[in-house]
């Protein structure tokens, strides 16, 4: 009978312990579902989740805000994933947070994390839904990695050919690398442009202060004529009024060309006298008469000043000359 009692007693023991123990885990995994807190759902689209499961927990600014409510498949390249928010933070989050698919350490769950906005947008109301942006995930990454290990390789591959083609003499480079004499001249030729480049620049300076100088000296005439914008002014009035004489002395050139023409062509009266040279005779008969009869015409005039009837005529014309000279002074 006694044992019977401490059976029974132990039984009512284990069953209360079992009792309590339920209550504790159903309330453990409804307070981590969310399910005794009133909630606002969230919704964000996303090309890829990454392994995201219901009930992976929900964070914004690092703290859990809720958990993950539903993830559904709306087409090929988008999935919808709803999210249980807590009523008390649901004051903070603005319509323009964005949603992205995060991990809970280098090997934990996968989590969802909301970043804040960085606009003044309004607060977000139950049933919105926010931008996502997808990170790289480590497939990518893994994949992408492959990727550079096969190119890693290749590369190792044909960098060993190359070094031993150096090191067997072959090619322009191991001829380079090799030849001493070559190492020299091509050290010899870096020195030389070494010096050139110096002297480049020496001269660059060099010409900047004298263009300098120019620009600051008045009393060079070029510095004058940079300067001085009157003196220029003269300058380009001097250079047009050459110009003008050009296209005149042109025009001129052009016109005697045409008289010169003219004259070669036989057109003109300048031609036909200097070419008929029998006219040009008889012009220098002409004028050896006209000199022979204004001598004899002289002589004749002197003897009528002689002569008894035209003597008082004369004198009558050398007294009134004189009468003007004397007048005049």
């Amino acid at each position: 009978m006694k044992n019977s009692n401490s059976q029974k007693v132990r039984l009512g023991f284990f069953v209360i312990l079992s009792t309590i123990l339920f209550v504790a885990a159903v309330y453990l995994i409804g307070q981590k579902q969310n399910l005794f807190n009133k909630t606002y759902t969230l919704s964000a689209n996303f090309q890829n989740v990454n392994g995201l499961q219901k009930g992976n927990n929900v964070r914004y600014s690092g703290i859990n805000i809720g958990t993950v409510k539903n993830i559904l498949m709306v087409n090929d390249s988008t999935i919808k994933v709803d999210m249980n928010i807590d009523k008390k933070i649901i004051n903070h989050i603005k319509k323009d947070a964005i949603a992205t698919i995060g991990s809970d350490g280098l090997v934990g769950n996968m989590i969802i994390n909301i970043v804040p906005g960085k606009g003044t947008a309004e607060i977000i109301s139950s049933g919105d839904t926010i931008e996502s942006y997808s990170k790289i995930g480590a497939d990518d990454i893994l994949s992408t990695l492959s990727v550079t290990n096969e190119n890693a390789a290749i590369l190792t591959s044909d960098l060993l050919k190359i070094t031993n083609a150096m090191i067997e003499g072959k090619g322009t480079l191991s001829a380079l690398l090799n030849d001493t004499i070559m190492a020299k001249d091509l050290k010899k030729t870096i020195i030389n442009l070494k010096i050139a480049s110096r002297g480049a620049v020496k001269s660059i300076n060099e010409l900047n202060g004298f263009v300098t100088t120019l620009k600051t000296d008045n009393e060079t005439t070029l510095g004058v004529l940079l300067n001085d914008s009157i003196s220029g002014q003269k300058l380009k009035n001097i250079v047009a009024n050459i110009e003008e004489s050009s296209i005149e002395i042109k025009k001129v050139v052009s016109n005697m060309n045409t008289v010169v023409n003219d004259i070669n062509s036989s057109k003109g009266a300048l031609n036909y006298i200097i070419k008929d040279t029998t006219m040009v005779n008889s012009l220098k008969s002409t004028l050896d008469n006209i000199n022979q009869g204004t001598d004899k015409f002289d002589q004749n005039m002197e003897a009528l000043k002689h002569n008894f009837f035209f003597r008082g005529y004369f004198r009558k014309l050398e007294r009134q000359e004189k009468k003007i000279k004397k007048k005049n002074n």
